[in-house]
């Protein structure tokens, strides 16, 4: 297997277009910290590693928005956001050392998706390079607009199959002025269902995972808990405190850091997709529309030649 190492839009289009003439299968990579995840592209694919097309294009802390490049990591975002009481909540299971474009292109959710949104969601626009090497934009930088939007929804979770992001803009969040942890024993009766209770009301929390077994020990837990991390302003967050006691009378502060081990032990995205889901009419149309020879990520979704 070869790899062709990229360092900018132009030269990825012209590779990309080049592959295309040839009927070349190409397997997209960026930081390489999901290789499983890519485990079903076809054998005899070309790698294009992507991880040199880096860097946060614009940041206007006062929109709450930024745009950076697929092969910028998750860390560099944490870095630059926090400097401004802001953060980009995508927080995906795996770590901070994988890539913004791998993550939105698999729509990686985490810990923090339910409260602060998916990929989906926080996506306002992206840049793409399509299976015949055209560069295309959709969506935009900022969050009243709206023209594009549908594409950006396409390409964001199509897994490489349809195009290679290059550029994302996102709209981020400020941090909360108190952010704490919690961890629930979960051999009470009933604590389960209560706190599923808790999710759905006026003080949810940011996250709340329940970890059993092998899954609560990776993740330094004497026992079977939930993890429960509250956020926002002093008196919102005393009221879900208040909540949370009510949910279980055995909930206790924890460290925070917990999460970061949290996230690791769903160290790779899923692919939640039938084999031969693109089968479909839409979906074949689809495809044929943006990778008509079928060279980006091929075999990802057992999809028919």
């Amino acid at each position: 297997m070869t790899t062709t190492s990229i360092t900018n839009v132009r030269d990825l289009a012209d590779t990309v277009r080049a592959a295309f003439e040839d009927g070349t299968p190409l397997r997209i990579t960026t930081c390489g910290t999901w290789p499983e995840s890519l485990r079903s592209v076809r054998s005899g694919a070309t790698t294009l590693d992507c991880s040199a097309i880096t860097g946060i294009v614009e940041y206007i802390p006062g929109d709450l928005t930024l745009t950076a490049r697929a092969g910028t990591t998750l860390a560099e975002l944490e870095e630059a956001t926090a400097r401004h009481g802001q953060w980009c909540p995508l927080s995906p299971w795996g770590t901070d050392a994988g890539s913004f474009g791998a993550t939105m292109a698999t729509a990686t959710r985490g810990p923090l998706t339910t409260a602060l949104g998916a990929p989906r969601d926080l996506a306002l626009g992206i840049e793409c390079v399509d299976g015949t090497g055209a560069v295309i934009r959709g969506g935009g930088r900022v969050v009243k607009n709206v023209a594009g939007f549908d594409l950006t929804r396409l390409m964001v979770g199509s897994w490489g199959t349809l195009a290679i992001l290059t550029e994302i803009s996102v709209r981020l969040r400020a941090r909360p002025a108190v952010d704490e942890t919690w961890s629930v024993p979960l051999d009470g009766d009933g604590v389960t269902e209560r706190l599923h209770v808790l999710r759905q009301g006026v003080y949810a929390p940011l996250a709340c995972e329940m970890f059993h077994g092998a899954a609560a020990r990776a993740v330094g837990l004497s026992a079977d808990a939930a993890l429960v991390r509250l956020g926002g302003n002093a008196g919102f967050v005393a009221a879900a405190r208040s909540a949370l006691r009510t949910a279980s009378t055995n909930a206790a502060p924890h460290d925070p850091a917990v999460w970061t081990r949290a996230r690791e032990v769903h160290a790779a995205p899923v692919l939640q997709t039938l084999a031969g889901a693109i089968d479909r009419p839409l979906d074949r149309r689809v495809k044929a529309q943006f990778d008509p020879r079928h060279i980006l990520n091929p075999g990802l979704f057992a999809e028919s030649a």
